[in-house]
């Protein structure tokens, strides 16, 4: 009688090569790259048509940006053991973005009453801990008033000029952040912070600040704006440099409370203040250098 075998030979061309994925694994990870990029696409097409059609809205996409960003933030919080005063601290972030609508001024206004309500609630509601009230002061700072700056920055420059600028700085931290990614994928060897941020390296950092001087360079060269080359590069160093900032801190709340994702809001990406930590503090600063420098 034949024995049947099978040779190893067989078995090698039907197991994988080594360090080849298999054809599920490959295909799960195409899908999944396909919808981050088509989600994240349509997040970038509706910010820069609200910057185009002008700054009501703008507002009005950066009121909404900041309430999510704010609920996801308490949210995180609750997960810690702090009960914020969520009707104050929505309130307060959709405001700040509106109210920069008016005249700056207001900002400062709204920020004396967000912190008397905050101290009214504290004095009347005995179960309140002062832990609650500083995160519901804090919610509406990090998100509204941050991103208010959006705003202030596009009814700077009328026209097709703001909108252009408006665009430019959001695109520095968008393209800084994908420089970051690609660059740090391949060559990144040294660890930033990896107690907080894992995949970070000084290698995609560098990258990061590349991708965001080239796109100030550009808005350099169109001569629409006050900028030379000297003022770009500083412009674009320093607004990539603090979109960095904006990641960690958000990476360090998250890494805090023990959560991956700020929220599950936009898939492929988590959270709207997953989308938006580089432009809480990228954005700001970008408006006081160009507010400082006599630009805008």
């Amino acid at each position: 009688m034949k024995q049947t075998t099978t040779s190893s030979d067989d078995e090698g061309a039907r197991r994988p090569a080594d360090g080849a994925k298999p054809a599920p694994e490959r295909s799960g990870a195409l899908h999944g790259l396909i919808v981050r990029a088509g989600f994240g696409l349509i997040y970038v097409g509706l910010f820069i048509a609200c910057l185009l059609l002008g700054t009501l809205p703008t507002a009005l996409f950066c009121a909404a940006m900041s309430w999510l960003c704010c609920f996801e933030f308490f949210r995180m919080m609750r997960l810690d053991g702090k009960v914020p005063n969520e009707l104050l601290g929505l309130a307060a972030s959709v405001l700040f973005p509106l109210s920069a609508l008016v005249d700056a001024v207001w900002l400062t206004g709204l920020m004396f009453v967000l912190v008397l309500s905050l101290g009214l609630w504290y004095v009347f509601s005995p179960r309140a801990r002062i832990a609650d009230v500083a995160v519901t002061g804090f919610g509406p700072l990090y998100t509204g008033y941050m991103l208010s700056s959006i705003v202030l920055l596009r009814d700077a420059v009328p026209g097709a000029a703001g909108a252009l600028l408006s665009i430019g700085v959001c695109a520095s931290l968008w393209v800084s952040d994908s420089f970051a990614y690609l660059v740090g994928s391949r060559l990144g060897r040294h660890k930033m912070v990896p107690k907080i941020s894992p995949n970070k390296s000084w290698e995609g950092f560098a990258g990061g600040i590349v991708g965001s001087v080239a796109v100030w360079l550009i808005l350099e060269a169109t001569g629409w704006y006050a900028l030379d080359v000297l003022f770009a590069v500083l412009c674009g160093v320093a607004v990539g440099v603090l979109g960095v900032f904006g990641d960690l801190i958000e990476s360090r709340i998250k890494r805090g409370v023990g959560v991956k994702d700020s929220g599950n809001l936009i898939p492929g990406h988590g959270g709207m203040l997953d989308r938006s930590d580089s432009l809480i503090f990228g954005c700001i600063t970008a408006y006081l250098i160009l507010r400082i420098g006599g630009i805008v």
